[in-house]
């Protein structure tokens, strides 16, 4: 877990939400050394109910999952953020489907990876979702910004180039760093995709947030999805 000013946060209270047994138990056994899991469930209704018994600080969510109205995850997350509002949601999900990865991020979801995740990077995912960022696969990224719109964005504008007074002030070295954090990596991965220092990312991160007058990660990614630019 991350500390600030110096202060040892209490442990992540977490949920676990999959049909799939075994897996679930595997998840669990995997986070429990880590976080505090306050409770489990396999369906709609029981979720929901757990969800708001438990108000943990973030909600693991498969998206495939039986009962209720056959909403699945969405339909989990529409019903629970009303009875645990300070709840996050992080889709964990064996789906990379764009009508899978839209319906939960419109829904409300903080993040969506899928099931192919290693342990460690399920974690750090949890942690980032916890502390207000929002976390993708990036392979999903293109989803993910669509779904921030609200609608599936047009082929001509994901082409064309974008100028704006607020894109121009970065660098070209600023901007291939924001639209990679944009996507949801991490800053050793930005590192190792511009093969630069994890250092020098994240002062091309602190000068990225500071010209564009932004505070975190989450709002980068959606000033991007605003234009169509990752």
């Amino acid at each position: 877990m991350s500390e600030q000013d110096g202060t040892r946060r209490e442990p992540v209270r977490i949920a676990v939400v999959d049909d799939h047994e075994m897996f679930r138990a595997g998840v669990i056994a995997t986070l429990a050394p880590i976080f505090d899991v306050v409770g489990q469930a396999a369906d709609v209704e029981s979720s929901v109910m757990m969800i708001a018994d438990t108000k943990p600080n973030v909600v693991l969510l498969d998206v495939h999952v039986p009962g209720g109205e056959g909403g699945g995850g969405a339909e989990i997350l529409t019903k629970s953020r009303p009875l645990s509002p300070d709840s996050a949601f992080l889709a964990l999900s064996v789906s990379d489907s764009a009508q899978d990865v839209g319906a939960v991020i419109r829904a409300g979801a903080r993040g969506y990876v899928t099931k192919t995740i290693t342990g460690n990077e399920l974690v750090h995912s949890i942690e980032q979702v916890a502390d207000g960022y929002a976390v993708f696969s990036p392979k999903l990224a293109g989803f993910v910004l669509s779904a921030f719109q609200g609608a599936p964005p047009a082929a001509d504008d994901m082409a064309r180039p974008v100028h704006d007074s607020e894109l121009d002030r970065l660098s070209t070295r600023e901007q291939e760093v924001m639209r990679l954090i944009a996507r949801g990596y991490t800053y050793k991965e930005v590192a190792a995709e511009l093969f630069i220092s994890v250092k020098t990312v994240e002062t091309h991160v602190s000068s990225v947030l500071r010209k564009l007058q932004l505070s975190n990660r989450n709002e980068l990614t959606l000033w991007a999805a605003d234009r169509h630019i990752v």
